[in-house]
């Protein structure tokens, strides 16, 4: 067997392990929380089309647009994480570089501030999130040399005015009812999802898929290099900009769905990377069934482990921040 026939081989097992994962935790999700319902009722009271029933209820109207939106907010971090990590060539890049997180958590506390719904809240804050990468761009699209490095430093100083003017808000709010709200959106969660919402978050997230998926070829070509792009036939800075459009979408999607998640764009795709390599082809399907397996495993664990549900934000730090200082050590070790 042949080098590639291997990686096509461990790729296809991979992928297959994965589908089985995420099909065990999405059966195992429903049954999980205060109301016990069984595994082996699920499927049955799914069937049923008994829509009177507390347990078709509990399933239908409550975890499933819970279960739905952490798998998806799980594999569009991971997804647009990739394709930002190959554009940037950089395993420590997440989806946050151009400030989307930061100018759509700003967007969300304004709505908030406004004592505007939950829908709004959304929306508000997937417009501020695409703004922000906008801003980047503008910024530097006179910049005729070192044209990524001048945008992740846009994004580092529209990421500082965005958190910049979110702290004002949260400082200006009323600290009895408006602040509290503010701060557990922005420590993450999934406790407010409804189908309203979901729908929402669905459209722009699978424009960001489809963009994606189809350049998959091309971003494997752009963490060789410009001039080597250039060679191929291809204009590095159109395609790159074709990404990050694809890669905002799916971010400001999930950020406005679930509140700031942070470090599954980073981990999930060098987590995958391990076990497929770095062609984009293999990555990207890879990294979303792992990513949204992950963040439905860790919302599980947010709803669960105590009485009072844990933001999903905390636990996917409490397990990012010691993959990220072991990565940053493991490149300074050369490895």
């Amino acid at each position: 067997m042949n080098i590639k026939s291997k990686k096509t081989s461990q790729f296809t097992l991979v992928l297959i392990s994965m589908v089985v994962i995420s099909i065990i935790i999405i059966l195992s999700s429903f049954a999980i929380g205060y109301y016990k319902i069984p595994v082996k009722d699920i499927i049955p009271t799914i069937l049923s089309g008994e829509t009177k029933t507390s347990q078709y209820n509990v399933i239908m109207n409550i975890r499933l647009p819970r279960i739905i939106s952490a798998f998806l907010i799980g594999s569009a971090l991971s997804v647009s994480g990739s394709a930002y990590q190959g554009m940037f060539k950089n395993p420590l890049v997440s989806p946050d570089i151009l400030g989307v997180s930061a100018g759509a958590g700003l967007g969300a506390s304004l709505a908030i501030s406004l004592d505007l719904s939950y829908y709004y809240v959304q929306i508000i804050a997937f417009a501020f999130g695409i703004i922000s990468v906008f801003i980047c761009y503008i910024t530097v699209n006179k910049v005729r040399y070192n044209q990524t490095v001048s945008l992740i430093l846009a994004g580092m100083m529209v990421q500082a005015l965005a958190n910049a003017c979110t702290t004002f808000l949260k400082y200006i709010a009323d600290p009895n009812n408006t602040l509290s709200e503010i701060t557990f959106w922005l420590m993450g969660s999934l406790s407010k999802t409804d189908k309203e919402g979901l729908m929402f978050s669905i459209v722009p997230m699978i424009l960001g898929f489809i963009i994606l998926f189809s350049m998959s070829y091309k971003l494997n070509i752009l963490t060789l290099g410009d001039d080597e792009a250039r060679s191929m036939g291809i204009n590095p800075n159109r395609t790159r900009a074709i990404a990050v459009v694809g890669a905002t979408f799916l971010s400001a999607s999930a950020v406005c769905l679930g509140g700031l998640i942070g470090f599954v764009g980073l981990m999930i795709p060098h987590i995958s990377r391990q076990f497929v390599g770095p062609q984009y082809t293999r990555l990207l399907p890879t990294s979303a069934l792992m990513g949204g397996s992950f963040l439905l495993f860790m919302d599980n664990i947010a709803r669960s482990l105590s009485t009072m549900e844990i933001p999903l934000g905390v636990m996917t730090a409490l397990t990012g921040a010691p993959f990220f200082l072991y990565l940053i050590g493991a490149r300074g070790d050369g490895k």
